[in-house]
């Protein structure tokens, strides 16, 4: 992590650094000489021009040659290169070479060889006594293995190996480091002589090693500089005379480094240093690096058992890292069952994950979450006010096209949302839902840290433009604040399967809920045309009742007692009743059979023609009618006259214990909606009640101080939901009730 000064700062280095020719130098280093060999006839194409000064000739004398020109017995080394080069890119070793007489490089010398392109890479170095590395490399590992199979930690796997690669190369420093996710390297482990200053702790930036070398790193897993001071020797000539291009040196072991890079071993009173790779799964996980005060010359021998331990080390690092990540994973999915257990136990999301707040939290190592969903928003533990986790919701559902989103710096990666950025530094947030903007979200408070930097991490440019590497290691401390704590890729993993596993619920539910829903649709019909049946049937008997209780009221009531009038005036009544009764009924079931016929509708014509047709309701009654301009609708005219008269036929009853009724009907428009009200000073309702007023045979008031069949505000919420809207009420007991129609904004055009 860098800070945005810094960065700015590496912004022109880092381009220059990735421009360099690292591969292709077009020389090598001293401390030994190149033969670049046709595989074909064994002729040498290419050499070093320091060849002059191990072999006593010219460059020029060796190019055209063969193989038998130069060495005795080169039969047998025409051989190995046939049988074990072949198409091998790392170096292999041939064993001691000898060249021909009248050639200064007589005695033996140690030749290694691999392939690059369509030619053989031969590298010749001094011959050492390869007899004590070799004897002692199967015991040597061997005790490596078991040192490293006991280390408890990867800082205790990284520490035993450097203290073995100094034991064996003989180097004055060797640190470990390992590579955050920005590429900054911080040393865990280290070992060094008494006067070699330590970085035990210390962070190198990303800078420090461009992607390239990066790469290279990865290809060619040790690298060795004997002299920050050498002079390169160029190769003769500079490009291939087959294909003209200059030679890939990325495997040898002698390619010349970067001019930067050693001025930066300078820089650091460093003249040798030895780099051995630490790959971890395919990728650059960190770096033992060697160094030495003085130059210092490592054999072939030295440097394979060096790549040797350094591959062991990667492979243990490898294997605790995965065994971790699999405990982690494996005590994650652990919380996802308890998670996904309180959810079905609740049958809600919401509550599932409240009752289980402390492992939903803990989930991501988080200080506090919230779950948005159709039940609100839930806050559970340490977290932003209601209303900025509200606005990150909303952020988030206009970012689209993520399914998780995390950071750890909210001012920086949101920066429109600055207040939440003072509650929270960190945010990990998962969608749960294809269509809404339902989330679980976790949040994590700014975790203020130093930093220690191996002196300023910058690299500067020369006026000639030159890139120069920084002039001091002192220690430069550096402040970070506004983040939390990283979330962790496993964690991230984690959430991805809470995600499909709550998906799965919730699409799980959705199927059950349209099960239901068809099942409850043709329990709907089945009942209408049942209802329907019924009521048809029924209005001639009750008619028939009706009438001839009247006709025997006519005819004998004068020879009945008092009590048989009462009695026969009661059958009447109640006959009536229900024959009014049947008829709503009748004209409730109807309403969902019946298709609907769109029209323009002027709702206050419709208003003021409904309260014209129902004046002898209220004829004898004292009622102020306050109808402000109302809009106009696309809906059903026929039915839109019933529900209005309905609710006004409502609103008259309710109020006729008022000397003076007042009733107002309004309305108001949204981009979405046409909202209409009828409000009244009647008795009023205990909102405690207010979901019942709109169902079939609901009432909250006794039929005796109002009559009525509980039939008239269901019809209005069929009305109206068949029209795709929406009914509700507010009302308080002894002071009046409103009750609201809304429709959805249509056209004509939307509607046919």
């Amino acid at each position: 992590m860098i800070s945005r000064d810094t960065a700015d700062d590496l912004a022109t280095a880092a381009q220059l650094c990735a421009s360099e020719p690292i591969r292709i130098p077009g020389s090598i280093q001293p401390q030994g000489f190149v033969l670049v060999i046709e595989p074909v006839n064994h002729v040498v194409i290419q050499v070093s021009d320091n060849v002059s000064d191990w072999l006593g000739v010219a460059p020029d004398a060796l190019l055209g040659k063969s193989l038998d020109q130069l060495f005795e017995r080169a039969d047998r080394l025409v051989s190995s290169l046939r049988s074990w080069v072949g198409e091998a890119h790392h170096p292999y070793h041939l064993g001691d070479v000898q060249f021909k007489d009248g050639l200064r490089g007589s005695q033996a010398i140690a030749m290694t060889a691999h392939r690059s392109g369509d030619v053989v890479i031969a590298e010749f170095e001094p011959s050492s006594d390869a007899a004590g590395i070799h004897g002692n490399l199967y015991p040597m590992v061997r005790t490596f293995v078991g040192q490293l199979q006991d280390a408890k930690s990867v800082e205790d796997l990284c520490a035993r190996s450097v203290q073995e690669i100094k034991r064996i190369s003989g180097f004055g420093r060797v640190k470990a480091y390992r590579f955050d996710i920005e590429g900054n390297g911080e040393v865990i482990a280290e070992v060094a002589d008494a006067g070699y200053p330590t970085y035990l702790g210390i962070r190198f930036p990303a800078s420090d090693i461009p992607a390239q070398a990066r790469e290279l790193y990865i290809a060619n897993r040790i690298r060795v500089i004997a002299d920050a001071n050498y002079r390169p020797s160029a190769l003769v000539p500079a490009l291939n005379p087959h294909t003209g291009a200059p030679l890939d040196l990325s495997f040898a072991a002698l390619r010349s480094v970067s001019p930067v890079h050693l001025q930066y071993m300078r820089n650091m009173r460093t003249l040798a240093s030895m780099s051995i790779s630490i790959v971890v799964d395919g990728k650059l996980w960190g770096l033992v690096s060697c160094h030495d005060a003085q130059p210092r010359q490592v054999n072939f021998q030295t440097r394979t058992a060096c790549e040797l331990l350094g591959s062991v080390l990667s492979l243990q690092i490898e294997t605790k890292e995965v065994h971790a990540g699999h405990q982690r994973m494996l005590g994650l999915r652990h919380c996802i069952v308890r998670m996904l257990a309180a959810m079905a136990d609740r049958d809600s999301v919401r509550l599932g994950l409240a009752d289980v707040a402390p492992t939903f939290i803990g989930f991501a190592r988080a200080d506090g979450a919230a779950v948005v969903g159709e039940g609100g928003c839930q806050l559970l533990g340490h977290t932003p006010p209601r209303e900025e986790v509200e606005a990150l919701v909303a952020r988030l559902a206009e970012r689209g096209g993520q399914e998780i989103f995390h950071t750890d710096n909210v001012g920086r990666d949101l920066p429109e949302l600055p207040t939440l950025a003072e509650s929270v530094s960190g945010v990990l947030a998962v969608a749960i839902s294809e269509i809404h903007s339902h989330y679980l979200i976790w949040f994590k408070h700014e975790h203020v840290r130093t930093v220690v930097w191996a002196g300023r991490p910058t690299k500067e440019l020369e006026s000639s433009g030159a890139l120069s590497p920084r002039q001091s290691f002192e220690r430069w401390q550096e402040t970070y604040q506004g983040f939390s704590t990283a979330w962790d890729a496993l964690e991230i993993e984690g959430v991805s399967e809470l995600r499909a596993a709550v998906l799965g619920i919730v699409l799980r539910k959705a199927e059950e809920m349209a099960q239901l829903a068809d099942q409850l649709k043709k329990s709907n019909r089945e009942l209408e045309a049942f209802s329907y049946s019924v009521s048809h049937d029924l209005r001639a008997p009750l008619r028939h009742i009706a009438g001839y209780a009247e006709l025997l009221g006519d005819f004998d009531g004068s020879r009945l007692s008092e009590r048989g009038q009462r009695f026969l005036d009661h059958i009447g009544e109640s006959a009536k009743f229900a024959g009014t009764l049947v008829d709503n009924l009748l004209s409730f079931s109807q309403m969902g059979r019946s298709a609907l016929h769109y029209s323009t509708v002027d709702l206050g014509a419709l208003v003021e023609a409904t309260c014209r047709e129902m004046r002898p309701d209220y004829q004898h009654r004292e009622v102020e009618w306050r109808i402000q301009r109302l809009p106009t609708v696309f809906a059903d005219a026929t039915f839109m006259h019933l529900a209005l008269r309905n609710l006004l036929g409502n609103a008259i009853k309710y109020s006729s214990q008022r000397e003076r009724a007042v009733i107002e009907v309004g309305g108001y428009e949204s981009d979405a909606e046409v909202v209409v009200f009828v409000r009244d000073n009647g008795v009023g309702f205990d909102m405690e009640y207010a979901g019942k007023l709109f169902g079939v045979f609901q009432r909250l008031h006794r039929m005796e101080d109002f009559e009525g069949t509980g039939i008239g505000l269901a019809s209005v919420r069929r009305i109206i939901e068949r029209h795709e809207g929406r009914v509700w009420a507010e009302g308080e007991l002894d002071k009046g009730a409103t009750f609201f129609v809304a429709l959805p904004r249509r056209t004509p055009a939307a509607s046919v």
